[in-house]
C-alpha cells in the first residue's frame, strides 16, 4: 500500500466534477509529480488529497489510515504540509516570523528545525530579519517551503513550486526538493515544467480532463514517445 494515496477520486466544485476516478499516490521518501495540459485537474487533484475539495467518490489514506473525512488543518496535524502556488508567504512578516508561523501546531522547541531550514536555504539565514515581501520570487518560494517544513511533515505537497521563476532558480529549487526527499519526506508536486519535473520524479502522473492518462516512473514517461509527442513538445 502506498504511503499516501488519493484513490479513485471523483469530485469538483459545486455540482460539476473535475476529477473522474483519478488516483494519485506517493511512497515514503519518494517524489511523485503530477503533470498534464492546462485544465487537466492537476491542482484540483492535489487539493483533493489535502482535503480542500469534497470528494463525491474515492478516499484518501495516509500511512494506512483513512483521512478522507479530515479537514486540511487536521491533515497538517496528521503529517501533511501544503505549499499553494500563490499567496504562500506573509509579505509583511520577516522571514523568521514566517517560519515561526509555520510552527503553530507545535508546543516544543522548534528552533532546531528552523536551523535545519536555514542550512537547506542559506539565503534565508542571511535575510531572516527582512520582510518576505522584499524577497525575489525564488526566495519567497524557499520561505513558503521552509514554513511548511516547520511542521515536520511526513508528506510535503507543492503546487507549481517553480511558477514564475527563472530556469536557474527552478534548477536550484528542484535540487532542494531532492534533498528534502532524501531525508525521508514524501514529495507530491504539481508542475508545469513537465520535462524537468519528471527528470527528478520517482513516479509521474499525466492527467487529462481529471483522469489518469499515463502513470509510470519519471524516466519511463520521459522516454515514452506518445508522452513526449503529446505533452512534452516532442
Amino acid at each position: 500500500m502506498s504511503y499516501l494515496i488519493g484513490e479513485s477520486m471523483t469530485g469538483g466544485y459545486g455540482g460539476a466534477d473535475i476529477l473522474h476516478g483519478c488516483t494519485i499516490a506517493v511512497e515514503k521518501g519518494e517524489i511523485a509529480v503530477i503533470v498534464g495540459p492546462n485544465g487537466a485537474g492537476k491542482s484540483t487533484a492535489m487539493k483533493a488529497v489535502f482535503g480542500m475539495l469534497h470528494l463525491r467518490d474515492g478516499h484518501v489514506r495516509l500511512d494506512g489510515d483513512d483521512i478522507t473525512a479530515l479537514s486540511p488543518q487536521q491533515r497538517v496535524r496528521s503529517g501533511m504540509g501544503f505549499v499553494p502556488q500563490t499567496s504562500n508567504v506573509f509579505v509583511n512578516l520577516t522571514v523568521q516570523e514566517n517560519l515561526e508561523m509555520g510552527a503553530y501546531i507545535r508546543d516544543d522547541d522548534f528552533m532546531a528545525t528552523m536551523e535545519i531550514i536555514f542550512d537547506l536555504f542559506p539565503i534565508l539565514r542571511q535575510k531572516r530579519r527582512q520582510p518576505a515581501g522584499e524577497l525575489s520570487g525564488g526566495q519567497r518560494q524557499q520561505v513558503a517551503v521552509g514554513r511548511a517544513l516547520m511542521t515536520q511533515p511526513k508528506v510535503l505537497m507543492l503546487d507549481e513550486p517553480t511558477a514564475g521563476v527563472s530556469p536557474i532558480v527552478m534548477d536550484e529549487l528542484f535540487d532542494k526538493i531532492i534533498e528534502i526527499a532524501r531525508t525521508g519526506i514524501s514529495i507530491l508536486m504539481v508542475e508545469q515544467n513537465a520535462r524537468q519535473a519528471l527528470a527528478i520524479a520517482d513516479k509521474g502522473y499525466v492527467l487529462v480532463q481529471g483522469r489518469n492518462r499515463f502513470t509510470d516512473t519519471g524516466a519511463a514517461l520521459l522516454a515514452d514517445p506518445e508522452v513526449r509527442r503529446t505533452f512534452l513538445g516532442g
